[in-house]
């Protein structure tokens, strides 16, 4: 974990079950596993601390966790996707196959390019912490922000291209809903990457 110390900013390793360390479960709508962690005069050895800084290491430490998020978030967006478009594929209505008509066709080409355009700015951001470039921020940023959005209509548009169907808890489509709107919270929302973008950027 991350925390203020006498030398500035630290990252430190915690075990769980050390002396003042309390952790207490947390049920969220997404069903995985979470937990609020209260720190009570907690008392380390100096090998517990990996690594020193200032405010830099902390935005550091959050960006690779935002990309991350912004990652399973694509990987959420495309297996919603790709069910969705089997389900529109085998489902008949009206005597037709759901996948043939038009207007379905126009939605799922958008969400398609929605995709993508999610997939280059994440992709981008994992290649600018790799190569350890000073853009990083930006791009974590931008990543997380189209995440946000994207995953949000593909979330919502999974719902309703699978009709009553998509609002049962036997199927996966609700589990994607849930698990889009946790993400969507993690280590900042839409609006603050948006904000963070153009600040960054002195728009």
């Amino acid at each position: 974990m991350a925390a203020q110390y006498e030398g500035g900013v630290g990252l430190f390793l915690v075990p769980a079950d050390a002396s003042g360390v309390t952790v207490s479960t947390r049920k969220l709508i997404d069903f995985r596993s979470h937990a609020a962690i209260t720190l009570d005069q907690v008392a380390l050895p100096a090998n517990a601390r990996l690594e020193s800084g200032d405010e830099a290491l902390l935005d550091a430490v959050l960006d690779r966790a935002r990309a991350g998020v912004a990652a399973e978030m694509l990987g959420l967006a495309v297996q919603s996707f790709e069910d969705t478009l089997d389900y529109l594929k085998t489902r008949s209505q009206f005597g037709e196959i759901l996948s043939r008509f038009q207007a379905l066709q126009h939605r799922m080409a958008n969400l398609f390019t929605e995709i993508e355009l999610m997939r280059s700015v994440v992709e981008g951001a994992m290649e600018a912490i790799d190569a350890g470039r000073d853009d990083v921020p930006t791009r974590v940023s931008l990543a997380k922000a189209t995440a946000c959005q994207t995953l949000n209509l593909v979330s919502r548009e999974l719902i309703q291209l699978h009709g009553g169907i998509g609002m049962t808890d036997e199927h996966s489509s609700g589990f994607y809903l849930k698990r889009a709107r946790i993400l969507e919270a993690q280590y900042g929302n839409g609006a603050f990457h948006r904000e963070r973008f153009a600040r960054l950027n002195d728009y």
